[in-house]
């Protein structure tokens, strides 16, 4: 069965394997054992309630319990910005105008903010190209509500998620081309690192000073402004789905949109429901086109999370041996269970 689970002190070796696969572009999940390491002790910190506020965060794996296999992470930064900076660019309306001359233009300017500061953030998304099927990668990314739903007293009341944003045929952003790259001098893998690496000193001494008019940006760039990446398209629909909209904030350094909510607003956190688990036997032929249900444990040291055969019924979920133990219930656990939508044929 494949679960998503929070990260044990045990993982650093499979990450490493796992991190090989990642190839460029993803600076927060590098095949370097000491930086992962400190990853895995954050969040275990996190867990355990050591962790300064700053520093508070969660990480999760994707594991196939029948051969072990790591397969994908995922994370949760409880509040961005506490102790560096979390940049965006908040895109607002400016308007001119000449009473005299009889004349009006409205144009888009970018400012420099800290308005997301304090939220939660939904990151660090990876899953194994061998995984890649249908469904998959849809639990992954869903394993972090559940967690959130679950354990909603442990994050503020907002989150928020940044996509990346467009590049064009030769790997570049045009954005970052019109912009950074002329006020950072590095350019745009080198720049993301450090940031993502929590060396934001930089930013705050190189990056523009005053609004940038976005009309008058090469069209290029002027249309990269809130633009997803193609490859970035089905993970935005899904936070969508989930109840995360785009309220004209974007990255400062490739323009992508950041996604935000109320945790209360999330489709998980309203629509999941805490019901006792009875272990039953597995049907022989069980139905493949049958309602399924996102199914959780309600621990928060060895969380769980996996998708199953089965709804709610007469006030209990009924799991197989084997599910119940992929998941580490027993009977009379209480589970969280979020049934998932039927797809019309």
């Amino acid at each position: 069965m494949i679960v998503v689970r929070v990260v044990q002190r045990g993982d650093v070796d499979a990450l490493m394997r796992l991190a090989q696969e990642t190839g460029p572009g993803l600076t927060t999940f590098k095949p370097d054992r000491d930086a992962l390491a400190a990853r895995v002790e954050r969040a275990r910190r996190t867990m355990e309630d050591k962790a300064e506020p700053h520093e508070a965060g969660y990480f999760f794996v994707m594991e196939d319990t029948d051969t072990g296999d790591v397969a994908g992470v995922c994370g949760i930064e409880t509040a961005v910005g506490l102790q560096q900076p979390f940049y965006n660019y908040r895109v607002s309306t400016v308007v001119h105008a000449s009473q005299d001359l009889g004349i009006w233009t409205r144009m888009s300017a970018l400012n420099i903010s800290h308005d997301l500061t304090g939220y939660a953030e939904v990151c660090s998304l990876f899953l194994s190209p061998r995984y890649r099927t249908s469904g998959v990668g849809g639990l992954l990314s869903r394993s972090r509500f559940m967690f959130l739903a679950q354990f909603r007293e442990r994050f503020p009341q907002r989150l928020c998620a940044e996509l990346r944003g467009h590049f064009d045929a030769e790997g570049t952003s045009p954005f970052w081309r019109a912009v950074g790259s002329h006020f950072y001098q590095i350019d745009f893998n080198a720049a993301d690192y450090l940031s993502s690496h929590g060396r934001k000193a930089f930013l705050a001494e190189l990056m523009p000073r005053y609004p940038v008019y976005v009309e008058l940006l090469p069209e290029e760039a002027q249309q990269c402004v809130g633009l997803t990446h193609s490859d970035t398209i089905p993970a935005r629909r899904m936070l969508e789905a989930e109840g995360l909209r785009y309220e004209n904030h974007v990255d400062i350094f490739d323009a992508g949109p950041v996604l935000e909510c109320h945790i209360a607003d999330l489709r998980t956190v309203r629509e999941s429901v805490l019901v006792p688990v009875e272990i039953a036997d597995a049907p022989a032929h069980a139905p493949q086109d049958g309602p399924k249900s996102m199914v959780s444990n309600t621990s928060l040291g060895d969380f769980r999370v996996g998708v199953v055969a089965g709804v709610p019924q007469d006030g209990v979920f009924r799991l197989s041996a084997t599910e119940a133990a992929a998941l580490d219930v027993k009977a009379g656990d209480q589970v969280r269970v979020l049934p998932q939508k039927h797809k019309q044929g």
